[in-house]
């Protein structure tokens, strides 16, 4: 209260208030519907390492569908993926890449191509967009993704490539 009174009496005599902004100090959302811990993935994100992390991305993923590293996703899995363990992927990537990374990111660029589900032009668009194909019938090779949000482009990672 006795701050609120003393910037209303500064405000009444016009003069300038500073106030000293912290950073947030929020702690990250780790929230799991299926009990994967998600601290590894977070650290490597906040580190900057960005292949590491999409590896890690993709084991988290595959546990978080009941399957052992080195199967793949179904479509129905990926439809049915827990809600509360992609919005933490998802956040965990969009915030240490300050938004250049992260399947929110790479929702709007496949929504501008009119939400492609198989392959054909629409689809080679996206990819080309994101940087996983040069052209429309060449995939770039995994090694050669720039895996830097200050060089590449939009939507590159994850790519979840296990």
């Amino acid at each position: 209260a006795a701050v609120r009174q003393e910037l209303e009496r500064l405000k009444a005599q016009n003069s300038t208030v500073e106030i000293p902004l912290k950073r947030a100090t929020a702690t990250d959302d780790l929230s799991s519907e299926k009990g994967i811990d998600y601290t590894s993935l977070r650290d490597l994100l906040k580190e900057g390492k960005w292949r590491d992390a999409d590896q890690e991305t993709y084991e988290v993923m595959i546990r978080a569908v009941g399957k052992e590293p080195g199967g793949w996703f179904t479509s129905d899995e990926l439809r049915n993926f827990p809600c509360a363990d992609l919005k933490t992927i998802d956040g965990l990537w969009t915030k240490y890449s300050n938004g250049h990374f992260g399947f929110s990111v790479q929702k709007v660029i496949w929504q501008k191509h009119d939400s492609p589900t198989s392959s054909g032009k629409k689809w080679d668009q996206f990819c080309i967009d994101v940087g996983w194909k040069t052209t429309a019938s060449k995939y770039i090779r995994y090694s050669s993704l720039k895996a830097d949000p200050k060089f590449s482009p939009r939507g590159e990672f994850p790519v979840c490539d296990g």
